[in-house]
């Protein structure tokens, strides 16, 4: 991989999550400089013995304490100078104490992140750093050590401390770290790589655990992941539009123009773009029939009877047509699939409007993690260039950039979000398996034509597991500040929690849309089956031959079988002159990507293979890039 140059100014969400993922970073020459100047101040300040917070006082409640010229102890009659450091011994004891984080261990693409957001802030120049400590950090992270960071212990203010802490404990040659698949005392690791500890100097403790990186670097990671499930979203809708046939009025960018937010606008483009091509949606109402019960006798040929299902209408008699008798010039009278209304139900119909507003709560948290990718997060900040500075508090000034409120509030949005835009996939999944919803589709979508079949039943129920399991933990943990350092630090952000909630709710999100996508896909082929067999009869056979697949009409020899069959000749000849029924461009695309590890359900069969199968799929994208070879680009 080609390294990844960090300066403080440029980092952006793409190569952070190259860093992520294994790059190497390189340290801009120029922004090195700066850093250089920064801890040249605070050496000379030390040297003038000006009182400086974090640098020659204690921290937090501990503030009031300035450090003397050596320990006390050594004024003891008698004693010998220890020849300890007490500016060294206060930068390494935050370190070492404040490492106290508990859990499961953070991943590895997690850590990298955190450490490259960290040296990317203290490459800005403001934080105190010495060059070469900043170096050693660049180079533990290109040699591939990653430290142990158990995932619980931030509050999300002074920053990521805890955290932090076990970043900058390895450095120091302490706690654990993985190294080429091993987990190891942090001197090991380094031992391995070659590298030596470092020794802290003003300040730099402070600089390394005092900032945001964890709840950064996670919810950059999430985002990145709810990026993919959006489109993947906008996939798995269009599949099951197709599967319902359904209408594609509510996404015309005449509709958007009235109201246009900027995610339902480039969502209904999106399902107009994926949709592009289906003779499914928008069919005619009657040309749709229903699946009814496979028997011996459903069909006339060989092939037709290998199909697991039969098909159906219902013939509305004319003295059940009075006041509607103009509807009825223009739609033939059989009743079908698909009811005669001009909209679909709120979970197909409303799709740019829900997962539009996702997609601009994923908007605005990107804003707000743009915006602190390439801020100062620790404190104090140092202004070693402010020439018109009269006392050392005008160039290091404690200020409070370590709260994590900007993104807690924005990944608090997202917490909101994500679990809407999985409620809507279970439903529109409910809807597929539903006979009472389905516009004529069979029971769970399976023929059970022995009554011995669940099909996609419990599909469902997995879905809508999790969709409950990701409301509940939706509860925005920024709105509950537990004080922290004796009270010193007396209003907290849990940012960090709210990070890690969110990084494991897309993941989540990503299996209820596997499963939409995994019944869509069986919908899809039910409903293009069933048309096209409609259609293979009209072509095959006259209006009496399938004139038995509609009920409610008159029997031979009765008044009005006339007019039923000519109606049913009607319905015949435009089925049989119509082409062969398919989905959108990009929908068959993905279909076919999904039918490649998952065959159609033809009888019941253990699914969790199937299953596991498409959660793969849906969490690596690997359906999107089908989508977009030769599909149309949405218009609008």
């Amino acid at each position: 991989m080609n390294p990844i140059r960090l300066d403080g100014q440029s980092l952006t969400r793409e190569r952070l999550v190259a860093v992520a993922n294994g790059a190497p970073v390189e340290l801009d020459p120029q922004a090195l400089q700066a850093v250089q100047r920064a801890a040249d101040f605070l050496a000379e300040q030390v040297r003038r013995q000006e009182p400086i917070y974090g640098v020659s006082t204690g921290f937090g409640s501990n503030a009031d304490k300035l450090l003397g010229a050596h320990p006390l102890r050594d004024e003891l009659p008698g004693a010998t100078p220890s020849g300890r450091s007490l500016h060294e011994e206060l930068q390494r004891n935050l370190i070492v104490t404040h490492a106290v984080c508990v859990g499961e261990p953070m991943a590895a693409d997690v850590v990298r992140a955190m450490l490259c957001i960290r040296i990317n802030t203290l490459l800005k120049g403001h934080s105190g750093i010495r060059v070469q400590t900043l170096q050693a950090l660049a180079a533990m992270l290109n040699a591939g050590i990653v430290p142990v960071v158990p995932q619980l212990g931030s509050v999300g203010a002074s920053g990521d401390l805890a955290p932090l802490s076990h970043l900058a404990i390895v450095l120091l040659g302490g706690g654990e770290a993985f190294f080429e698949g091993e987990r190891l005392p942090g001197a090991e690791a380094l031992r391995r790589a070659g590298l030596q500890p470092v020794s802290l100097s003003y300040k730099e403790g402070l600089a390394l655990n005092n900032g945001t990186a964890q709840m950064l670097a996670m919810g950059v990671l999430a985002l990145q992941r709810l990026e993919l499930m959006l489109d993947t979203a906008d996939l798995a809708a269009a599949m099951t539009i197709d599967a319902f046939a359904g209408r594609l009025g509510a996404f015309a960018p005449e509709v958007h123009a009235l109201r246009p937010h900027p995610g339902q606008v480039r969502v209904a483009a999106n399902l107009r773009g994926l949709l592009a091509g289906s003779t499914l949606a928008d069919i005619a109402y009657p040309l749709v029939p229903r699946f009814r019960q496979w028997l011996p006798t459903s069909w006339d040929t060989a092939d037709a009877q290998a199909l697991r299902f039969d098909i159906g209408w219902d013939w509305v008699p004319a003295d059940q047509r009075h006041g509607r008798e103009k509807f009825y010039l223009r739609f033939l009278p059989f009743r079908g699939g698909k009811k005669h209304q001009p909209q679909d139900s709120y979970s197909l119909r409303c799709i740019p409007q829900v997962h539009g507003a996702v997609r601009d709560a994923a908007a605005q948290a990107a804003r707000v993690l743009e915006i602190e990718l390439n801020a100062v997060t620790d404190n104090p900040l140092v202004f070693p260039d402010k020439a018109d500075a009269t006392h050392v508090e005008e160039q290091v000034i404690s200020a409070g950039h370590f709260h994590g409120m900007p993104l807690a509030l924005a990944l608090s949005y997202l917490k909101a979000a994500i679990p809407t835009l999985a409620s809507i996939s279970e439903r529109r999944l409910n809807k597929l398996v539903d006979p009472a919803t389905s516009d004529g589709l069979p029971a769970f979508l399976i023929g059970n034509e022995d009554g011995t079949e669940s099909g996609h039943m419990i599909v469902q129920y997995t879905a809508a597991a999790i969709v409950n399991d990701l409301a509940s933990r939706a509860h925005p943990a920024s709105v509950f500040s537990v004080p922290t350092s004796a009270n010193a630090e007396d209003h907290v952000s849990m940012g960090a929690n709210e990070a890690r909630h969110v990084l494991a709710m897309v993941e989540d999100l990503g299996k209820v849309l596997a499963l939409e996508l995994y019944t869509a896909a069986q919908a899809l082929d039910l409903r293009r089956d069933m048309i096209n067999a409609a259609r293979a009869l009209a072509r095959r056979a006259d209006a009496a031959a399938l004139a038995a697949k509609v009920q409610g009409g008159p029997a031979a020899e009765a008044p009005g079988r006339e007019r039923f069959l000519a109606e049913v000749e009607e319905l015949r000849a435009q089925l049989a002159q119509a082409d062969a029924f398919h989905p959108g461009t990009a929908v068959a695309a993905a279909h076919t990507r999904i039918r490649a590890p998952v065959p159609f359900l033809e009888r019941d069969r253990a699914l969790d293979g199937e299953v596991a199968a498409m959660v793969a799929l849906v969490a690596s994208g690997g359906l999107l890039p089908a989508t977009t070879a030769g599909a149309p680009a949405p218009a609008g």
